[in-house]
């Protein structure tokens, strides 16, 4: 009975995904983007808090303005491509912490790059109505060709319809490339350009390295 119960649960949030997808909208940025956030989220597989974290800079210049931290009940299993119903509460908690709504925000995870289309920065984008990127260290679905140097580019495919849905980006010499696709309100090409704009070095966008330093430091009560 119990078994039932959690496979009609999944089937309703499955649905819900297929739903929300349809109003993710996929198109050139409407203003000019003058801030930019970045959005991580630290929790174990089977832990019960969840640690969010977000910090905005401006852009292109970078320069950090803002941050905010959450520290919530996790309410959802950890479930590979389901993964934004377990933290988009704290994710979405964080951002109302804000003085102001960021112009786009970068999400450690995925945008349409995912299997009905609906990554955790197109769920995010879709309820608050706000441009995202999904920037990801691995892949989660989708086909491409492993880029061979640095600031290359390949097309990630959807490999049942032949549709690009992000791209496999190196962004440092010696890593895996970086799993970039657009969330929502912002086009393929600009969701790349974004993130190439946003390296300082490193592999990850300064965004989201940034907010991933933030919340390791929260988890670890080592804020100031």
């Amino acid at each position: 009975m119990e078994e039932e119960h959690v496979r009609n649960g999944m089937e309703e949030k499955r649905n819900e995904q297929k739903r929300l997808a349809q109003e993710v909208r996929i198109r050139p940025l409407e203003r000019r983007v003058r801030t930019i956030a970045g959005v991580d989220v630290s929790l174990e597989r089977f832990g019960t808090e969840l640690f969010a974290g977000v910090v905005v800079m401006s852009y292109p210049d970078l320069t950090p303005l803002h941050y905010a931290t959450v520290r919530t009940p996790v309410s959802f299993p950890y479930i590979p491509g389901f993964l934004s119903f377990r933290e988009m509460p704290g994710v979405i908690e964080c951002l109302a912490k804000l003085p102001a709504p960021p112009d786009l925000v970068v999400v450690d995870g995925q945008g349409i790059a995912h299997p009905r289309r609906l990554g955790i920065a197109s769920h995010l984008g879709v309820l608050l109505s706000v441009p995202t990127v999904g920037c990801a260290k691995s892949r989660l679905y989708g086909a491409f060709e492993v880029p061979k140097q640095v600031g290359d580019a390949e097309q990630i495919l959807d490999p049942k319809s032949g549709d690009q849905i992000g791209w496999a980006f190196k962004s440092k010499e010696r890593s895996n490339p970086l799993i970039v696709s657009p969330g929502h309100l912002v086009s393929m090409e600009e969701s790349l350009e974004i993130i190439k704009n946003c390296l300082r070095g490193y592999r990850l966008p300064e965004p989201t390295r940034r907010a991933h330093e933030l919340v390791n430091k929260f988890r670890k009560g080592e804020l100031d």
